[in-house]
């Protein structure tokens, strides 16, 4: 990276980098091996073969903070506080940006819960259809750190959700106040009012984390077992 390598630029070879670095042939591919792991270098082998440098895909960097996070036990107003700050900046700064085909595909978004869920498993479904339109919502970002972080966040809610099974108990509020605040983004978006469309994402944030806070309560209450009462 240093020496302005790229994505698919070929690296030295194993004997050109002992002679340039003056270390073992075990150290050499040792190091090869480690940079591979994180995704830094791809190895092919026949003609043509040999170490190429490698852009770490989004859904990798996601994976591996993932695997981080899963250890630090995250609750939904973790996921809610980041949420809270970002999105409704990312819905402004988008306003009046967004071509007639973006508008429409957050629109189709919309459609796989249009109507109310009839069961559990629909219910999930819906959730993380939901979730899909803050994450294309979070594609359309100029700002590749924002996009990564919104998309991320928006992952780890829907692990949360299905992990919990936070669907599991019907809320047609949630589903209904869902669905009427992202109609609303879209139109502001659509209209180019970015103020609109911040406090529409603020005030969405706002009350999803109401909803899933109070979802949570009910399924935690729901599954604890019975005792002496004190």
């Amino acid at each position: 990276m240093a020496n302005g390598w790229g994505p698919g630029e070929r690296l030295p070879s194993e004997t050109e980098m002992i002679a340039r670095f003056g270390m073992a042939k075990g150290t050499i591919r040792e190091a090869i091996r480690i940079l591979e792991a994180q995704g830094l270098v791809k190895s092919r082998t026949g003609p043509g073969g040999g170490v190429f440098v490698h852009q770490v895909s989004e859904e990798r960097a996601t994976a591996l903070l993932g695997n981080y996070f899963y250890f630090q036990h995250l609750t939904i107003d973790d996921v809610y506080q980041i949420r809270a700050v970002l999105e409704p900046e990312l819905a402004a700064g988008l306003a009046g940006k967004l071509t007639p085909a973006q508008l429409a595909a957050l629109e189709d978004v919309m459609t796989c819960y249009a109507a109310p869920a009839e069961n559990a498993e629909e219910e999930r479904a819906q959730h993380i259809a939901s979730l899909r339109f803050h994450a294309l919502l979070a594609e359309m970002s100029g700002n590749p750190l924002m996009r990564f972080l919104i998309r991320f966040v928006t992952n780890m809610l829907a692990d949360i959700t299905v992990s919990r099974k936070l669907y599991v108990q019907p809320n047609h509020e949630l589903w209904a106040s869902g669905l009427d605040y992202q109609s609303r983004l879209v139109a502001a978006l659509r209209a180019g009012d970015a103020d609109q469309a911040r406090q529409i994402l603020r005030d969405h944030m706002h009350n999803a984390h109401r909803l899933m806070r109070m979802q949570e309560t009910v399924l935690t209450q729901r599954f604890l077992p019975e005792g002496d009462i004190i």
